[in-house]
C-alpha cells in the first residue's frame, strides 16, 4: 500500500509544476488534464475493445493494424502514448506480455499495472518459464500450443487480443467485456463464459 506523500514531496512537486509553467514547457492545466486522463484509464477500456473486436470484423481489422487508432475509436485519447500493438490469439497460439526492463504498460487502455507486472520475479520468469506461469495463474492451454511472450518497452506496447470463448454467441458487447479481465489482456489469464 503506498503511503501519502510528505509535505517536502509535495511542496517539490508544487514547486517543478510551477517552474515548468513558468517556463512555458507546460500549463497547469494540461497537467491537470494529463492527470485526469490517466485516472480514467481502466481495464474495463481494453475490455470494451476486445468485445467490439469480438462482434465487429472491420474494427476487429482495424484493432489488429493499428491499436491506437482503434483506442482513439472507442474514444480513448493516446496522444503521447508510444504505439500500441495488438498480439492476436488463435488456435495453437497464445500471447503474454511482459516488460523485461521494468513495467512497461499500455496505461490508456489497462490502466496502472499491477505490482506483479512489475516485479523482477515475474519478469524474469516469463521470458525462463511461461508456461510455469501461467500454470501458477491456473491457465491450462491446450496441449501443443505455442507460448509467444512479447516484450512490451518504452518504444511500443502490447495487450493482447483472445480468442472469444465458445458459447458466447449472441452475448452483447457489454456481457462479452465482462469476460475479459486485466490478466486476460496481457495474457496471463484466459476468458472464459459461465
Amino acid at each position: 500500500m503506498a503511503h501519502a506523500p510528505s509535505a517536502d514531496s509535495v511542496a517539490l512537486l508544487e514547486r517543478f509544476t510551477a517552474a515548468l509553467a513558468a517556463k512555458g514547457i507546460v500549463s497547469e492545466s494540461e497537467i491537470a488534464a494529463q492527470i485526469e486522463r490517466t485516472d480514467r484509464a481502466d481495464p474495463r477500456i481494453g475490455a470494451g475493445m476486445v468485445a467490439r473486436a469480438w462482434t465487429d470484423p472491420d474494427y476487429r481489422a482495424l484493432l489488429l493494424r493499428d491499436g491506437a487508432q482503434a483506442a482513439e475509436a472507442m474514444g480513448v485519447s493516446m496522444a503521447g502514448a508510444p504505439p500500441l500493438g495488438v498480439l492476436e490469439d488463435r488456435e495453437g497460439l497464445h500471447h503474454l506480455v511482459v516488460c523485461t526492463l521494468c513495467s512497461c504498460y499500455p496505461r490508456a487502455v489497462l490502466g496502472y499495472p499491477p505490482h506483479w507486472y512489475k516485479s523482477a520475479a515475474y519478469r524474469a520468469r516469463a521470458i525462463r518459464d511461461p508456461r510455469g506461469v501461467l500454470a501458477e495463474w491456473g491457465t491450462a492451454l491446450p496441449e501443443g500450443t505455442e507460448v509467444r511472450v512479447v516484450d512490451s518497452t518504452a518504444d511500443y506496447r502490447w495487450m493482447v487480443l483472445p480468442t472469444r470463448p465458445a458459447g458466447t454467441e449472441g452475448w452483447d458487447a457489454e456481457r462479452l467485456a465482462a469476460l475479459v479481465s486485466r490478466d486476460v489482456l496481457v495474457g496471463t489469464r484466459l476468458p472464459i463464459a459461465g
